[in-house]
């Protein structure tokens, strides 16, 4: 990987039960950018994340992810550098809301005082000590964005982030991408509708498994 860019792929190609998800894709990031990837479902959009954040094997091409070769090295040190929003929250029910961020914080030697911070940015302030089993799925996301805040990831990578989502937190998030996009994080997001946020951005757009058009 050069050093202007914290992400590049060369014909990566992911495969999964003999059907390749990922069948040739190309593609560098440069830091303080947004990207979007779009397309129909199964496009390999979700895949092309996970395979960033080093969740997916990388069956043939090569890529590096912040330093880290996908087909040789340690996938594992990718986690102190790469920030994954998915479908599933991986948060703990019976912890409250504050409970869970800082059981995270430590596991990873992150400041426990941007907690607070955090919580009050995504509107959670105020469920601070409420049980995550009794957030929406709406809440779980909003909690999801807090991690991200108290993690700092130098690459942020989104799966649908607009899901469950209201209005009010719609907007939040466009204002997230513009801040942490202007401290020079790298943003990664699928999204089957045009993403809300003014910030600039390259435009991914995948069928089959291949980027067929960047804009």
């Amino acid at each position: 990987m050069t050093a202007k860019f914290v992400a590049e792929l060369e014909d990566a190609v992911v495969i999964a039960g003999g059907f390749p998800l990922l069948a040739g894709v190309t593609m560098r990031l440069e830091p303080g950018t947004l990207t979007v990837v779009v397309g129909a479902n199964g496009a390999g959009k979700t895949s092309l994340l996970r395979l960033l954040a080093g969740l997916d094997q990388l069956t043939s091409g090569t890529g590096v992810v912040a330093g880290v070769d996908l087909a040789r090295g340690d996938r594992r040190l990718l986690r102190r550098r790469v920030g994954w929003l998915g479908h599933e929250g991986s948060f703990y029910d019976d912890l409250s809301v504050e409970e869970n961020l800082h059981f995270a914080a430590r596991a990873l030697s992150r400041p426990i005082a941007d907690v607070a911070p955090a919580l009050e940015r995504v509107g959670l302030a105020q469920r601070a000590s409420a049980p995550a089993r009794r957030l929406s799925a709406g809440q779980r996301r909003r909690l999801a964005l807090a991690w991200l805040l108290v993690r700092r990831p130098e690459i942020w990578l989104l799966d649908e982030p607009y899901a469950s989502l209201d209005d009010a937190a719609r907007d939040l998030l466009d204002d997230l991408l513009v801040d942490v996009v202007g401290a020079g994080a790298t943003v990664v997001a699928s999204a089957h509708d045009p993403l809300r946020s003014e910030q600039p951005r390259v435009t991914l757009t995948l069928a089959g498994g291949r980027v067929v058009a960047t804009s």
